[in-house]
C-alpha cells in the first residue's frame, strides 16, 4: 500500500530508464481501489477547470488499465457539454500507432491484444467514426511518471508519440495533457528525443504547466 507520505515526496531514482518505468507501475498498482477512487475525483475536478478542458468539443481520453488513474468521471459532463469523446485504438495493419474512434454507452468494444477495451476494428474502419488526431481539440493521455519540470514517461511502446509525431511541426494540433497519481513524480526524468512534450501535466495533487 502507497502511503500519503510516499505521494508526497517526488522518487528519487538513478538507474535505467526500464527499471524505473517498473519501480512506477509497481507504486500505482500498489494504490487500493479506494485511494484510486479518490484520486480520480481530485483528478476530475482540476480537469474541470482548465480553459483548455472547458472549451474542447473534440475529445480524446482512456480506458485506464495497470492502475493508471482513471478519467472516465468526465465522461457525463463531457457528455453534458456535448463534446464528442474518442478512444484511442490500436492501428491494424500499423506499427504502434493509434485511431480515435468516436465512443458512447452502445459503442461495440474488444480487448486488444494488451487486453484493453476499445472499440472494435470493424467500427473503427468507419471514416465517420474515426477524428484523425491534429482535429482533435483535447488528448488525455496516461503517463507511467512525470517530473516538476513537465517532462513524461510512457509505457514505452511508442504508441503515443509516434501518433503525435505531427505536433512538432506548424499547424493544427490538439492539445495534449498527460494524467498520472502524484505517486508516479519523479525528482528528474531521463527525456528520450522522441518523447513529444505536453502542454500540461495533471496529476490528483497538482498541475505542471512546462
Amino acid at each position: 500500500m502507497t502511503t500519503m507520505q510516499d505521494i508526497a515526496a517526488p522518487l528519487a531514482f538513478d538507474g535505467p530508464r526500464h527499471e524505473l518505468r517498473r519501480e512506477l507501475r509497481r507504486r500505482r498498482r500498489a494504490l487500493t481501489p479506494r485511494q484510486r477512487r479518490d484520486a480520480s475525483r481530485r483528478l476530475c475536478r482540476r480537469l474541470r477547470r482548465l480553459p483548455e478542458v472547458q472549451r474542447a468539443r473534440r475529445v480524446a481520453l482512456y480506458l485506464p488499465n495497470d492502475g493508471e488513474i482513471d478519467p472516465t468521471g468526465l465522461l457525463p459532463w463531457f457528455q453534458q457539454r456535448h463534446a464528442r469523446v474518442h478512444l484511442p485504438v490500436l492501428k491494424p495493419l500499423s506499427h504502434n500507432a493509434l485511431w480515435f474512434v468516436h465512443y458512447h454507452a452502445g459503442t461495440p468494444m474488444t480487448a486488444n491484444r494488451f487486453g484493453i477495451p476499445e472499440p472494435n476494428t470493424r467500427h473503427g474502419a468507419h471514416r465517420a467514426r474515426r477524428c484523425a488526431a491534429w482535429a482533435l481539440d483535447l488528448i488525455l493521455l496516461p503517463l507511467v511518471g512525470f517530473d516538476g519540470d513537465g517532462q513524461r514517461m510512457g509505457m514505452g511502446g511508442g504508441f503515443y508519440d509516434r501518433t503525435l509525431a505531427f505536433t512538432r511541426r506548424p499547424g493544427p494540433r490538439p492539445r495534449l495533457i498527460g494524467l498520472a497519481h502524484d505517486c508516479q513524480r519523479v525528482e528528474r526524468l531521463p527525456v528520450a528525443p522522441w518523447d513529444v512534450p505536453l502542454d500540461a501535466i495533471v496529476s490528483d495533487a497538482r498541475i505542471i504547466r512546462p
